[in-house]
C-alpha cells in the first residue's frame, strides 16, 4: 500500500536530499553540512502485547530502529498517539513512560508530541537522528560477493499471534518481548567500524520482503541459507501449529514470482515471511569482514548469523536453499 501511495508524491531534486523515497529506504536523509545530515522517521502501530508499558517499549525501539538502519544515531522523538477516550488515562501514561524509557536508553528525548481521540490504541514516535553524510547507510548498494549478516532472530510475528489465540506459553512470550525490546544500538555501534555496503531493518515484510527491496535496489540475488536463518525456536512449533499471521501471507502474495525456494519446508517458509516488530538489521558486507563483524556483534552481545550471500543477478532476486 505504502509504495503505491508513494508514486502520488512528486519529484523531489533537492541535492542535499541524500535519502528519498526511491527504493524504500527505511528513512529520510537530508544534508545540512559537510560534516551533518539528519535523519528522519515515523512509525506507530496497535498493541502487539496487553501490558502497555511493554507495548510502549516495543513501538519505541521500532521506530528508533530506522535510525540505527541507517547508519546513524538517534537526537530526539516525538510521541503519536492515538487513544480511546472511555480507557483510563494511567493506561496511556503506562505506555508513553515505557516508550519514553526506550527513547532514553538509545541515549535521545522525547520533546513532545500528539494525540487524537480514536477507538484503538496506536503509538509510536516520530525520530529524528544525526549521521555523517558520508557515512549514511542504504538498503542499496549491495555488491556480489558480499556476505548477509541478520542481528535478530525471526518468528515474533508468529508468537504474537499465538498470544493473541491463548497459546503461547510464558517461556515463548518471554523470547518474543525481549527480541522486540532490544534496540539496535549495539548492532549498529559494531557495524560503524566497518564497511557496510547496504543494510536496512526487518520489520513489516518480514525477511524475505526487505531482502528483496535490498537486493532488488541493487540489482543483484540474494542466495539465502535455510539452514543459517535464526528464530526463535517457539516459533516453529506455532508455525506448525497453523498461527500464521495474515501479514506472513501478504507479503508471500506481493512477492510472488520475485523468490525462488528449494527443499524449504512449509514452517521455515512461514517463518522467513513473518512480520517482524522491531526486527534486527540485514546487513551486506564484504566477504571478508563477515566473520569479525559477527564476532564483534557477539562480543556486544548481539545474536548475529551470517544467512548468506550475494551474487550477479540470476535471474531472481532471492533464492532460498
Amino acid at each position: 500500500m505504502l509504495a503505491q501511495i508513494l508514486h502520488y508524491l512528486p519529484e523531489m531534486s533537492d541535492p542535499n536530499l541524500l535519502v528519498g523515497v526511491e527504493t524504500s529506504d527505511d528513512a529520510a536523509v537530508y544534508k545540512l553540512n559537510a560534516e551533518t545530515a539528519i535523519i528522519q522517521t515515523l512509525d506507530f502501530f496497535t498493541p502487539v502485547v496487553d501490558d502497555p508499558y511493554t507495548f510502549g517499549q516495543i513501538a519505541a525501539a521500532n521506530a528508533l530502529s530506522d535510525i540505527y538502519a541507517m547508519g546513524g544515531k538517534p537526537l530526539f522523538a516525538l510521541n503519536i498517539v492515538c487513544f480511546p477516550a472511555d480507557l483510563p488515562v494511567s493506561i496511556l501514561g503506562e505506555i508513553i513512560k515505557g516508550g519514553a524509557e526506550k527513547v532514553k536508553e538509545a541515549g535521545a528525548l522525547v520533546v513532545g508530541g500528539h494525540s487524537v481521540d480514536d477507538n484503538e490504541p496506536k503509538y509510536g514516535l516520530s525520530v529524528t537522528g544525526l549521521v555523517h553524510p558520508d557515512k549514511v547507510l542504504k538498503n542499496h548498494g549491495a555488491r556480489p560477493g558480499d556476505r548477509l549478516i541478520l542481528t535478530k532472530p525471526l518468528g515474533t510475528g508468529i508468537i504474537n499471534t499465538a498470544i493473541k489465540a491463548g497459546l503461547a506459553s510464558e517461556e515463548a512470550y518471554r523470547e518474543a518481548v525481549a527480541t522486540m525490546t532490544t534496540l539496535n544500538k549495539n548492532a549498529a555501534e559494531a557495524l560503524g567500524s566497518y564497511a557496510i555496503n547496504a543494510c536496512t531493518d526487518i520489520t513489516g515484510f518480514g525477511l524475505i520482503g526487505h531482502a528483496y527491496e535490498m537486493a532488488s535496489a541493487s540489482a543483484v540475488t540474494f542466495r539465502i541459507d535455510q539452514g543459517s536463518v535464526p528464530y526463535l525456536r517457539p516459533a516453529k512449533d506455532y508455525a506448525e501449529m497453523g498461527l500464521i499471521p495474515g501479514g506472513a501471507y501478504s507479503n508471500k502474495k506481493y512477492l510472488a514470482g520475485k523468490y525462488a525456494t528449494t527443499n524449504v519446508p512449509l514452517w521455515l517458509e512461514d517463518i522467513v515471511f513473518d512480520p517482524q516488530t522491531s526486527g534486527g538489521l540485514l546487513v551486506s558486507t564484504p566477504a571478508a569482514n563477515a566473520e569479525e563483524i559477527v564476532a564483534a556483534l557477539e562480543k556486544r552481545g548481539v545474536r548475529a548469523a551470517v544467512i548468506g550471500s550475494a551474487e550477479p543477478f540470476a535471474g531472481c532476486h532471492i533464492v532460498i536453499e
